[in-house]
């Protein structure tokens, strides 16, 4: 017989070392069998599967919410069970196992949640299928595209969702300005905004507010230069679809655009802290009102590169920024005049 009753429990657990201590539910600290559990097992008590006492297998009670031990029926409760889900990496594309899916996304049409039929003629075996199951995959392959791309709105969102990516990568834009992008055009297709514009002037304009409500402007010369469309419809594209959706987007800081312009002509720390300063004063006195944040960017590191007694020529700088050196010229001497009138 292996049934234990109470009277015949023993008082006295046997522990690893071999010596035996009282149990911790008659210890006069008060702790508990939960806090036992945790103390030995620290952040592992998610994964507790052993009888605190005498170290037997602990099944899950019919309520759900305690354990007993198989061995010396010793009830703990809320211990855990280990019920970890096996880890596995999706598509075997990233290097980290995973519990679930890749995230919801707005850079696809669908967000990423539909299923999609494989490619592999192979079963769940990894064995070669027969002919005859081989059209028949062929055939729900063909059908389950057709569902994805069932509404002319979903092959419009793959179209410019695309073209979105294809930018992005182009200039560098981080995941987050993507997303922003995926978000404004959706609103802009449902505004029916897009209804009499190219897909690829209403895709380039949400990258161009994306990029400017984030924080990482591009100019707009930077992001017609690799759209599909002119800059003169890029330009209006944006104007309508920020006015219809009532984008929130400030002035761009002239600031924002000397990091990547610094770092293009190869100048000194010293020069690009300095044209900081310089923007932020022309920013200040209102120098940049009215005129192309590029153009200001330009003229500070100009100005700083002279005040900092480094050579940096005027043609280099335009070739960076893709603004004329007579730009320039016209700049630095207002932003320098700025800057006299602050300093006294």
């Amino acid at each position: 017989m292996n049934e234990r009753t109470n009277e015949e429990r023993p008082d006295t657990v046997s522990r690893k070392n071999g010596t035996d201590a009282p149990s911790s539910s008659e210890t006069g600290d008060g702790q508990s069998v939960t806090d036992a559990v945790s103390v030995e097992n620290g952040d592992e008590r998610h994964s507790q599967t052993t009888c605190p006492e005498c170290h037997g297998r602990l099944r899950r009670a019919d309520d759900e919410v305690d354990a007993v031990c198989d061995d010396c029926g010793l009830v703990v409760s809320d211990a855990t069970l280990d019920t970890n889900i096996k880890l596995y990496t999706p598509n075997d594309t990233g290097d980290e196992d995973s519990r679930v899916g890749p995230a919801s996304t707005n850079l696809l049409h669908d967000k990423g949640l539909s299923t999609m039929i494989g490619w592999q003629n192979t079963d769940a075996k990894g064995n070669a299928l027969s002919g005859e199951q081989r059209q028949q995959m062929r055939r729900l392959r063909r059908w389950d595209e057709r569902f994805r791309r069932r509404s002319s709105a979903d092959r419009n969102l793959m179209h410019a969702l695309g073209e979105i990516n294809r930018m992005a990568s182009a200039l560098g834009a981080p995941d987050s300005t993507r997303e922003t992008a995926g978000v404004i055009y959706r609103r802009a297709l449902t505004d029916g905004l897009v209804t009499g514009r190219a897909v690829e002037s209403v895709a380039t304009a949400a990258l161009y507010a994306a990029s400017r409500m984030d924080g990482v402007p591009r100019s707009t010369d930077e992001v017609s230069a690799v759209s599909r469309v002119e800059q003169i419809r890029v330009e209006r594209a944006y104007r309508h679809v920020s006015r219809e959706l009532g984008l929130e987007i400030a002035p761009t800081d002239p600031r924002s655009f000397i990091g990547r312009i610094a770092s293009d002509v190869e100048c000194t720390d010293a020069t690009e802290r300095e044209a900081r300063r310089l923007a932020g004063i022309a920013v200040e006195n209102g120098v940049h009102s009215g005129k192309h944040p590029v153009g200001i960017a330009a003229g500070a590191l100009y100005a700083a590169a002279k005040r900092c007694d480094e050579s940096l020529r005027q043609t280099d700088i335009a070739d960076a920024t893709d603004v004329s050196e007579m730009t320039i010229r016209n700049r630095y001497p207002e932003i320098l005049a700025a800057t006299d009138t602050e300093d006294e």
